[in-house]
């Protein structure tokens, strides 16, 4: 494992993501404890959950109000298109 401070790893983060996305290990001393760097998988569908401890049935609540205030401003959902975001 390479090992190195902080502020050594701040000083070229980007290479070293890239080291550890391509597997090795990375890790970064901090507070006398060492970090880890590594790839880890997302999963959208329990983001809410993970992240703001929200259940299914308030995140739908949470969806179905946002949608309705932007139908009510009349904005349009985003597809993930860059023509879309010109009108």
């Amino acid at each position: 494992m390479k090992t190195l401070t902080a502020t050594k790893a701040r000083q070229n983060l980007g290479s070293w993501l890239a080291r550890a996305i391509r597997g090795e290990d990375i890790g970064i001393l901090f507070d006398g404890k060492v970090v880890a760097l590594r790839p880890v998988e997302v999963y959208s569908e329990d983001y809410a959950l993970m992240e703001y401890g929200m259940a299914p049935e308030a995140m739908k609540r949470v969806e179905k109000n946002v949608l309705k205030k932007l139908t009510a401003e009349k904005a349009h959902a985003w597809n993930g298109n860059a023509e879309s975001l010109r009108g």
